[in-house]
């Protein structure tokens, strides 16, 4: 009994021996072989390299045709000409502006982006989804549109001026105004970035952190910070990109008053309309140095995060 029981052991191995040998060798239909091997038709490597083709030519014309033209209109009166643009009084005004909106934007966002994205990610409650679309709302409104509201809302003619003027307090037409904007049309980006990783962590750690004592901070420095920092950090790129660069919602509720309310994407419309087109495209080039590192940042941010 015992010869026959390991003669069927060794029988059984030999055909699991065979048939790995064979599924490597390849027998058939079902080799995994042939499944390796690489296409080895012409007419796919040339759809291959036509779609390359195809995808390296729209970047060039959409994405670094424009970049250059701005680098070249910028200089083209010579570097003078491009120096006296870029720290004209007003120029230099827009630019700090454009800092404190995109600094006020990102810090704010940052800040509701965490908590929105823990709440809804490590609570569970009736409105979730409905919050969530709430959050959401600046990417489907027009940012004209979001400027319009808030002058209904906050202007002399809207349900709060009364209010605000009775206080003393100005927000249309002046830079709260701007900044308030800004940080609309930027509101859902960080936590758009941390809700898929928080949600994807779950809340077992931080669980199991609570009934062993830890408290609240000390659970979410210790534990819920190093999984969602690289996801933060790309999130308020994201958030700073889109805050430096915003034009509708601050046109409108801004008043294009020059030296108090414009930014540098005003300025740049301004200095256009008045035909001005190299001070326009040197303070154009100011957006596209910070956008460049930007994207540089975005780069690294993404690269941590892989390795």
């Amino acid at each position: 009994m015992e010869t026959y029981e390991k003669g069927m052991e060794k029988l059984a191995m030999s055909e699991k021996i065979r048939t790995y040998q064979q599924d490597i060798v390849g027998d058939g239909i079902e080799s995994i072989q042939k499944v390796k091997e690489p296409h080895g038709d012409n007419s796919g490597r040339a759809v291959k390299y036509a779609l390359i083709a195809v995808s390296v030519l729209f970047l060039f014309v959409m994405l670094v045709l424009p970049l250059i033209v701005v680098i070249v209109n910028a200089l083209r009166d010579g570097w003078a000409v491009y120096i006296r643009s870029v720290r004209d009084e007003y120029t230099v005004k827009a630019f700090w502006l454009t800092v404190l909106a995109t600094v006020a934007a990102a810090t704010v966002n940052t800040f509701f982006g965490i908590f929105a994205a823990y709440l809804i990610s490590k609570f569970y409650f009736r409105g979730r989804q409905l919050l969530v679309t709430l959050i959401d709302i600046p990417f489907s409104i027009s940012p004209v549109i979001a400027g319009l509201i808030f002058i209904l809302t906050f202007g002399n003619v809207g349900w709060m001026g009364d209010f605000l003027k009775a206080h003393g307090i100005k927000i249309v037409f002046a830079v709260p105004g701007v900044i308030l904007a800004t940080i609309f049309v930027t509101f859902p980006f960080v936590f758009r970035e941390l809700l898929p990783v928080m949600s994807a962590q779950g809340k077992d750690e931080e669980e199991a952190a609570g009934l062993m004592g830890a408290r609240g901070f000390t659970i979410f420095r210790r534990i819920t910070l190093p999984h969602i920092k690289w996801a933060l950090l790309y999130g308020v790129i994201l958030c700073t990109a889109r805050a430096m660069g915003e034009f509708g919602a601050v046109s409108v509720i801004s008043g294009h008053l020059r030296g108090k309310t414009n930014t540098l994407p005003l300025h740049v419309e301004i200095l256009y309309n008045e035909f001005n087109t190299t001070a326009a495209f040197a303070v154009s080039s100011i957006l596209v140095i910070l956008a460049v590192l930007i994207l540089i940042a975005r780069n690294i941010v993404e690269w941590k995060q892989k390795k």
